[in-house]
């Protein structure tokens, strides 16, 4: 069963047609998603050209390209297309392979993505763009390559009415120690320590961490760091009373790359174990993905709300998630901007180990 008001194609239609153009005369995005239905079976001939049109799509189709199946597994024929596909819905128990999402209702989810991408069609279509090729650079390159779609959207008019409906903020008052560092032996812990504020990956945040994080670069006798967070959460992720203040895109694209803390961990994430509770949103997923190792609490969650925001992740989420879940899981968490509990952030990889609340057991990957 299908919506008949959503944009459904099948497999030979796409095979034949491709998807549609990709904007209207006035530079708005035409059609932002395309669904294809896959659960009729298909020969193995369109299935190729029909992965092969998504593959020549995306240099001049700005839409996000997504599969659903509703009656189970995806026939392993398709593969391929899968594979192509911006991400694919599944029901419960057929999403093994990480290009699959499993949904309690992948219809109603498809219906969910393609208000959400209808929503905010510029940070959406960025942020899919950006997640089909950056996979195949450099960690460095693709910091870069993400903080210069993120000033863009800076720019664009969705930021701009997130702005204006959240309205003036007062910037946070100073802290004494927003960062707390404690060194033992050859262990550093460096501890998020602005509760008050809920951990917000701020300037004064992101200074101190970087800070302390160079002392770990700088000294070889440092062999494990442990990266954690004061409060009852981990970190709720951008300070929202900065967002927007900096001087102009170009330096705030310098600040994220050189002033940030994603290449410093990805640079030592053999040596750093991130330990995570509670909320753990934007930034505080998005950094703690870069270490070797990510200890959730049973009581964490996951959540990415920039696409909602009109922006991207910015602190490296596009680099640091997709390389633990896949490019595909890593978009549909960005576009539905749910929370992900700890025991399905297990099973897709973006931590290694869950430990109960009371610490009474530990389950593993």
């Amino acid at each position: 069963m299908t919506d008949g008001s959503l944009p459904w194609v099948d497999v030979r239609h796409l095979a034949d047609h491709g998807p549609v153009g990709a904007l209207d005369v006035d530079g708005s995005v035409r059609a932002p998603v395309l669904l294809v239905r896959l659960d009729a079976p298909a020969e193995s001939a369109a299935v190729a050209a029909a992965a092969a049109a998504v593959a020549d799509a995306v240099a001049d189709v700005a839409g996000i390209i997504v599969g659903v199946a509703t009656g189970g597994p995806v026939d392993p024929a398709m593969d391929c297309l899968v594979g192509a596909l911006d991400l694919t819905l599944v029901p419960p128990g057929a999403g093994e392979p990480r290009e699959r999402v499993e949904v309690e209702d992948p219809v109603a989810a498809a219906a969910q993505l393609h208000a959400a991408v209808a929503a905010n069609p510029q940070a959406a279509t960025v942020l899919a763009g950006l997640l089909r090729w950056s996979g195949s650079l450099r960690v460095p390159d693709a910091l870069d390559a993400e903080s210069l779609a993120y000033s863009t959207l800076l720019g664009g008019r969705e930021f701009r009415r997130w702005l204006e409906r959240r309205g003036p903020r007062a910037s946070p008052p100073p802290a004494a120690d927003p960062v707390l560092v404690a060194r033992d032996g050859d262990e550093l812990r460096i501890t998020l320590n602005r509760p008050e504020r809920r951990n917000a990956y701020g300037r004064e945040v992101r200074d101190g961490l970087v800070a302390a994080l160079e002392i770990a670069v700088f000294d070889p006798g440092v062999a494990r760091v442990v990266l954690d967070g004061a409060g009852p959460l981990f970190s709720a992720g951008g300070d929202l009373a900065e967002f927007g203040t900096a001087p102009d895109l170009a330096t705030a694209h310098l600040v994220r790359t050189r002033g940030g803390a994603g290449r410093l961990l990805h640079r030592l994430a053999q040596r750093v174990e991130a330990r995570v509770h509670g909320r753990c949103v934007g930034a505080g997923i998005e950094l703690p993905a870069f270490a070797g190792r990510v200890v959730a609490r049973g009581d964490a969650t996951f959540q990415l709300p920039e696409v909602g925001m009109g922006l991207i992740p910015g602190a490296g989420g596009t680099v640091s998630i997709p390389r633990r879940i896949g490019r595909w899981r890593a978009l549909y968490l960005a576009l539905s901007g749910r929370p992900l509990d700890a025991v399905m952030a297990l099973e897709w990889g973006l931590v290694d180990v869950v430990e109960a609340v009371g610490g009474e057991s530990t389950v593993r990957r």
